[in-house]
């Protein structure tokens, strides 16, 4: 497996885990979500591809088959009450439903560990939706543990 930073090349195959990663929101959440509308335009997602401040990592078979991706976003703190840090948000992590069980998520994840580890990074976070059990489980399993909860009451 090749893990990299997202070219150009790679947009068709990361909209069209974009969608996968829709209907499972939309499955969970179907009052924020809706099912066949992914998250960036065509246009935004060309520019992120580009961005170093939101670097995505594809995952690939050594034949350059597109397994997954994982979207990070760069974040800067310099707040009044905290110590200057640099935190890696993994804004999506996705492999594609054909080939899961692999292992590919794992070393997604742990990749990006590893870089984030090199680039000076002090610690990496994410969010996940309550009743995503798979991906919670997932996190648990790479070693996240929980930094905060974040609450809501639908009116």
């Amino acid at each position: 497996m090749i893990i990299e930073r997202a070219k150009k090349g790679d947009q068709a195959d990361i909209e069209r885990l974009l969608e996968q990663v829709c209907k499972v929101h939309a499955d969970i959440r179907p009052d924020l979500f809706l099912e066949g509308k992914r998250k960036y335009t065509a246009a935004e997602l060309a520019d992120i591809i580009m961005d170093d401040g939101r670097p995505i990592f594809a995952a690939r078979d050594e034949d350059g088959t597109f397994l997954g991706y994982c979207f990070t976003v760069i974040e800067e703190h310099n707040g009044f009450n905290e110590p200057p840090h640099k935190t890696l948000y993994i804004d999506d992590l996705c492999v594609d439903e054909n080939i899961r069980g692999r292992h590919v998520g794992r070393s997604l994840y742990l990749y990006v560990k590893e870089w984030a580890r090199q680039n000076g990074f002090y610690n990496i976070t994410l969010h996940v939706w309550e009743n995503n059990e798979k991906a919670k489980s997932f996190y648990n399993a790479m070693g996240m543990k929980i930094q905060l909860y974040g609450m809501e009451e639908v009116l």
